[in-house]
């Protein structure tokens, strides 16, 4: 059995650095102190099939337990997320289809890793238990609760407020996500602070279920890339785990200046004198807010991928950005006579779809040796040979004409 660490300043670390709020926090510092594994549950419905640092936030302070010698327990809600979980949302979420979930999932645990000692973490999935049961269950499961108290939640609320449709479904999700901390005996379930309503859920299902309630702790949401809303690749304000470094590179050198003293503290280990430091630094303009990022976002590169890694897209970003050069080596694209820019941009891999090509277009987004490619319906011929198409400030290609 893995030896507990029981020090005092990595508990206090593990319970202020990253984290909205713990209940019931003394209990919960007592029970590290006492030095018994506890088991520390974090569920993640594959709703989408990447994860990225907005996961990983949460997906850290499990690894902080686990470094401290606790059971992390993965879980994936399979189950689930056939409903949608619907903390936050404005509206139902679309039902997601059996093959859509084992679609998203294939690749969670893989990308967890790069946070995660898989080796050691417990991975579970919600249909191992809810594919058991059967009506009765729910029928169980339900008389336990009221509907005024489901209905507590702002979100609910809010719907309606706004005359919005709530389904039965969605009243449901908050109940098995409880229920799931019951059947993995959960000593501690970690969150989002959209999902504090689910978590203290848990705590009462477990009561209900004569177990031990849960201590839960909230972690803070992580804005994206338009410093507003909570990272989502829905809304493309996203840096995925899978990213080639160069583009996680960029993207983290892009985002506002407000965030760049949350994202070191959410997404990386550097000590918080130091990070003080650049605070107060930033805030007397003694240091460009731009150096720090740099700084930022070559730590995070280097976590995923390496310091090679780290050196090179930092090297590339200075090159390209910095001193507006073009990289030394540029993919070539090969392009059919006549063919559409858009059809030429999604086959690169420079967008991720027709629509989201014709966005680039439309926004301005595009060019070709320095001309803003205005007309989504331009085709390529024979006079943009070996030119350059560039996409943003971090994608480029050499058209070559068939």
């Amino acid at each position: 059995m893995t030896k507990v660490i029981t020090n005092e300043k990595s508990i206090e670390v593990l319970l202020d650095r990253g984290v909205e709020e713990a209940i019931e926090k003394e209990s919960l510092k007592r029970k590290l102190l006492s030095g018994k594994q506890l088991r520390i549950k974090f569920g993640i419905d594959p709703t989408s099939p990447d994860l990225h640092l907005g996961h990983t936030v949460p997906l850290r302070k499990l690894r902080q337990f686990q470094d401290l010698g606790h059971q992390a327990i993965l879980l994936i809600g399979d189950f689930t997320a056939k409903i949608g979980d619907p903390s936050g949302r404005n509206e139902a979420r679309k039902m997601l289809t059996d093959e859509e979930v084992k679609s998203n999932f294939k690749h969670y645990q893989e990308q967890a890793g790069k946070v995660l000692d898989m080796e050691k973490v417990e991975v579970r999935f919600n249909t191992e238990w809810y594919d058991k049961k059967g009506y009765a269950f729910l029928f169980e499961l339900t008389s336990k609760f009221t509907v005024a108290r489901v209905m507590e939640r702002d979100d609910f609320k809010k719907r309606l407020k706004d005359d919005v449709d709530i389904s039965m479904v969605e009243i449901l999700y908050p109940l098995l996500q409880g229920y799931d901390s019951v059947a993995l005996d959960a000593d501690v379930e970690i969150g989002g602070t959209d999902q504090k309503f689910n978590l203290l859920m848990g705590r009462k299902v477990q009561r209900k279920y004569k177990k031990l309630e849960q201590d839960i702790m909230t972690i803070p949401l992580l804005e994206g890339l338009d410093g507003v809303h909570k990272m989502s690749k829905s809304l493309g304000n996203y840096i995925g785990l899978t990213e080639d470094p160069v583009d996680m590179f960029g993207k983290l050198m892009s985002i506002p200046d407000s965030l760049i003293i949350k994202y070191f503290n959410l997404l990386t280990n550097i000590d918080r004198e130091v990070i003080e430091k650049y605070k107060k630094e930033m805030r007397t303009s003694l240091t460009n807010p731009k150096d720090v990022k740099v700084i930022l976002a070559a730590d995070i590169v280097r976590q995923y991928y390496g310091p090679e890694e780290a050196q090179k897209s930092q090297e590339h970003f200075e090159k390209v950005f910095s001193k507006k050069e073009m990289p030394e080596e540029i993919e070539t694209v090969e392009v059919k006579k006549g063919e559409d820019v858009i059809d030429v941009l999604v086959r690169s891999g420079m967008a991720e779809s027709k629509s989201d090509a014709r966005r680039k277009v439309e926004q301005g987004g595009v060019s070709i040796e320095g001309e803003v490619v205005k007309d989504f319906q331009t085709k390529l011929g024979e006079e943009y040979q070996d030119k350059i198409i560039k996409v943003g400030k971090r994608h480029f290609r050499k058209i070559k004409v068939l």
